[in-house]
């Protein structure tokens, strides 16, 4: 159902009308039925996919989207490699065929981390913006390292340990109790708040990991596969109205799933320590 088709529906000449207005376009509109456009494969070390790509023949997107290299990964790092030029057959005035190319298929990459609170994502944003508003990478690579150097220090700002961004409230995880937990408090009871159940080491936290997308990285991947005229006119726009209604169904809010599934784990470890310590004789 969604195989490529080499075979264009439209002649050349159409096909690049519709190339000419915006790359997009000539790609939904010149061939038969839905095709897969990309795929995004998740890795565990996304710089090191950035670095082998090019080793094996690969031309990677300039920079990897989103924050730095980090030890606790934050939301959502992706980069992709340029869509392949393939070679395509378009109808001709005479009935007959003539040989073609288009370029639209390409492959993202992502690397997740833990998802962020409110607090954690306004951070995360003015740091980007910051470094977005500041250096500019051009299409071809253009100032790509001092992007990368700006990005980096100024996320120094956005703490780098799993403690710290649970105590400051920066990220969600999850609470399971531990087994030194789950012993003590069946020789005594432990009445104590999360933090002091977690700093007794009763408590155990994991953190969520970020399973949405990213407006801005998302933007930053389709204009590195459109071409330089269409990154010119590339804007980012949300409009969660109208893709409800296109939708035909309500959009539930990421941070509260994520707040609900943080309060769940925490219910249910202290409904297994509060359980253990119903064993007390």
């Amino acid at each position: 159902t969604f195989r490529w088709h080499s075979d264009a529906t439209v002649t050349l000449a159409t096909y690049n009308k519709l190339h000419g207005t915006h790359r997009l376009i000539a790609d939904v509109v010149s061939f038969r039925g839905p095709h897969i456009n990309h795929l995004t494969p998740r890795t565990l070390d996304i710089d090191a996919v950035q670095v082998g790509m090019p080793k094996r023949g690969i031309m990677p997107k300039a920079v990897i989207e989103g924050p730095p290299r980090r030890k606790c990964l934050i939301l959502l790092r992706q980069t992709s490699f340029k869509a392949l030029e393939e070679r395509i057959e378009f109808k001709a005035a005479d009935g007959g065929l003539v040989e073609g190319r288009h370029t639209a298929r390409f492959g993202e990459i992502e690397q997740r981390g833990v998802a962020l609170t409110a607090k954690g994502r306004k951070l995360y944003d003015k740091l980007l913006a910051s470094v977005r508003r500041d250096v500019r990478v051009g299409a071809s690579g253009s100032h790509a390292g001092a992007y990368e150097s700006q990005l980096t220090e100024r996320f120094k700002e956005f703490p780098d340990s799993w403690s710290a961004l649970r105590e400051q409230g920066l990220a969600y995880f999850r609470y399971s109790p531990t087994r030194e937990g789950l012993a003590i408090v069946a020789q005594e009871r432990v009445s104590a708040s999360v933090d002091e159940l977690v700093a007794r080491g009763y408590l155990h936290f994991d953190p969520i990991i970020y399973e949405d997308f990213l407006p801005v990285s998302a933007a930053g991947i389709f204009q590195s596969n459109l071409g330089s005229d269409e990154q010119q006119n590339y804007s980012e726009r949300s409009n969660r109205e109208a893709f409800e209604q296109g939708l035909g169904a309500k959009v539930a809010n990421e941070l509260d799933l994520y707040a609900k599934a943080q309060q769940d784990s925490i219910k249910d470890a202290l409904a297994q320590l509060s359980k253990a310590a119903g064993k007390i004789p």
